[in-house]
């Protein structure tokens, strides 16, 4: 019985990183601005995947675009900046971004 709970447990964890950067994602406000499935403010997760998609330097950009802001790519309103993120969350959370395509 002992074996079946820690297997359990651990395909949870192992299960959890994109909840993770979901969870990152609400806790530094992005989605009050965008949303998986749905342009809000900004764009869909999913359209931001697609545009990207096979393009080598997404990663890169999209880092910094959340860093240091932008705009002018899906509209009028721009991104603010978000220096506060800490680098290491940014990746996660483009990485996430990037997988929803």
């Amino acid at each position: 019985m002992k074996i079946l709970i820690v297997t359990a447990l651990a395909g949870a964890f192992l299960a959890t990183p994109a909840l993770a950067d979901e969870a990152m994602a609400k806790k530094y406000n992005c989605l009050a601005c965008h949303a998986v499935d749905h342009k809000v403010l900004g764009p869909a997760y999913k359209d931001v995947a697609k545009k990207y998609k096979g393009d080598a330097g997404a990663e890169a950009m999209l880092i910094q675009k959340i860093k240091k802001g932008g705009g002018g790519v899906w509209g009028p309103i721009p991104m603010p900046p978000h220096p506060q993120v800490p680098d290491a969350d940014i990746k996660s959370l483009v990485e996430w971004i990037l997988k929803q395509g």
